[in-house]
């Protein structure tokens, strides 16, 4: 993976913005249409959990663990905007992340915010 792939955000041609303010400097909100989440649940295969464990005794970045993440939130991403398209937004206002262990078998992903309408200014 180049660094390219660690990162996140969205193209240009979005036809639904997210961002992690209240509000979108030249847009106004004229509609607030509620909560839309995105959720995955990630399992670890056993050759990355036997590589972090061994990894973890000398120290140093877990790599297949860091790419399961990455593509945890890139698809928890997805959903969240795929939710707020079908419910008429064009706007995600206050875009957070949540992670968490799952039963002890994965990872799992939220990325929640507030549905919104928005319109240039």
């Amino acid at each position: 993976m180049g660094i390219e792939d660690y990162g996140g955000g969205q193209t240009p041609q979005a036809d639904v913005l997210v961002v992690t303010t209240n509000d979108v400097p030249g847009h106004q909100v004229t509609q607030i249409i509620g909560e839309v989440f995105g959720l995955t649940v990630r399992s670890r295969h056993l050759g990355s959990q036997i590589g972090a464990g061994l990894k973890s005794m000398i120290g140093g970045e877990l790599k297949g663990l860091t790419k399961t993440l990455v593509e945890a939130r890139s698809q928890a991403m997805e959903r969240l905007v795929d939710q707020a398209r079908a419910r008429g937004a064009n706007a995600v206002l206050m875009m957070r992340f949540d992670v968490s262990e799952a039963a002890d078998v994965g990872t799992e992903v939220c990325a929640y915010g507030t549905a919104a309408v928005i319109s240039k200014t």
